[in-house]
């Protein structure tokens, strides 16, 4: 596979991986904004979310657990709506929509959803990052290399 360089091959690729593979992507979607949030629950989360062999159980717990998480960091941004928080809640949703069964995926599947929640946390971060270090493309960029990267695994 040729490198993925536009959203459009992205998406389209995205959504021509089967199950365990949006899974996994979604995964690794979410890994690389881990650290924009401040909650270690969800490191179980995308462990259980990237492996290929996690039983329904295990991915059902995930799923829970990254819901909780959701809810938490929802209720922490509260009124002053500080976008360092505000990224930590998109980190939650990436992890919800990286535990999603793909029946019960939003449009575009769980690695699609799982990537816009990842890029929302990222601007977010960006929104009070005044260091200069990061562009808002660096994400949907890393997101591409990744994806093509995976592929060729």
């Amino acid at each position: 596979m040729s490198r993925i360089n536009n959203e459009a091959d992205f998406k389209k690729v995205l959504e021509s991986l089967g199950d365990v593979q949006q899974r996994q992507v979604a995964a690794l979607f979410v890994k690389h904004v881990l650290h924009l949030s401040d909650d270690k629950r969800l490191e179980r989360v995308i462990k259980a979310a990237g492996d290929p062999d996690a039983t329904q159980e295990e991915l059902a717990a995930a799923h829970k657990i990254a819901h909780a998480v959701t809810f938490d960091s929802h209720a922490r941004c509260g009124a002053e709506g500080h976008w360092t928080d505000q990224a930590g809640y998109f980190v939650a949703r990436a992890a919800v929509a990286a535990t999603t069964s793909p029946d019960h995926a939003r449009v575009g599947g769980p690695a699609w959803q799982a990537a816009m929640s990842a890029r929302m946390a990222y601007t977010s971060m960006l929104i009070d990052d005044d260091s200069e270090q990061h562009s808002a493309h660096t994400e949907c960029e890393w997101q591409w290399q990744a994806l093509t990267d995976y592929l060729k695994a």
